[in-house]
């Protein structure tokens, strides 16, 4: 069977890198190269790294096209809308990082947290017009503890990789059951802590890290806050960024404002 992979973002690339293992990917489908970080530099995706680290063909159009004809196309963390007509030419199955039809959209990883929510985990569900819609062939579920968004997504990589390697040849469709939810893109606003709410602090700081970051004062300074624990109901930072500096430990950021 012949697989082509659509996917974007650093949970795509995981998905694909464990996928080649196993199948012939014909085809990376993947967003353009674009502007990325401080510098505003022009990057290639994530998957698109992996995909040439594997020698496996990359696509990049503006709006998404098939190269040729596949079996089956995995979706993961692409970020493009795949209209009705594309659907018709191949069985598409979406790898979504939550318990659909809780939290469908963009940010399910970060939304989940955010709400405190106990767990999460992957959804494999056939790719329709509808956003997360589609009926499910496999899901399964996983305790979030005090993870942050990093460690979500690279357990959500390993099930999903699993989950696909089930289903991917003879898929069996349920329809989703429950009420639905939707998780909103992350906002600037999203990254404003609110230090009063250490609860709250705490979620935000581990659902935006690694990859955005949470941001408030600390000591007069401006920071982004990448890592903290709760101690007796107090939040307590452990891995800071000063404005315009790396990364340090809390402790060193203390000392140097002395």
């Amino acid at each position: 069977m012949r697989i082509g992979v659509a996917a974007t973002a650093p949970l795509g690339a995981d998905v694909l890198e464990r996928l080649a293992v196993t199948h012939d990917v014909a085809f990376l489908l993947t967003r353009p190269d674009a502007p990325q970080g401080r510098g505003r530099k022009v990057a290639a995706p994530p998957a698109k790294e992996s995909a040439e680290g594997l020698g496996i063909p990359v696509h990049q159009p503006a709006k998404p096209e098939l190269p040729e004809a596949v079996d089956r196309v995995v979706v993961c963390a692409y970020g493009l809308y795949i209209p009705p007509r594309l659907l018709e030419q191949s069985l598409f199955l979406n790898v979504h990082p939550s318990l659909l039809p809780r939290w469908r959209g963009a940010a399910p990883v970060e939304r989940a947290i955010l709400a405190g929510d106990e767990e999460t985990g992957v959804t494999i569900h056939e790719t329709v017009a509808e956003l997360d819609a589609g009926p499910i062939a496999a899901q399964e579920r996983f305790a979030i503890g005090d993870d942050d968004a990093g460690r979500v997504f690279l357990r959500a990589g390993e099930v999903a990789a699993r989950l696909l390697n089930d289903v991917i040849e003879s898929p069996r469709f349920e329809p989703q059951a429950g009420e639905s939810t939707y998780a909103e893109k992350i906002t600037p606003s999203d990254r404003e802590l609110e230090l009063t709410d250490p609860l709250d602090a705490w979620r935000r700081i581990r659902a935006l890290s690694p990859h955005i970051g949470a941001r408030a004062e600390l000591h007069g300074r401006q920071v982004t806050i990448w890592a903290a624990h709760l101690e007796d109901g107090t939040l307590v930072p452990e891995v800071v960024q000063p404005a315009g500096r790396n990364r340090m430990s809390y402790d060193e950021f203390v000392r140097g404002l002395r």
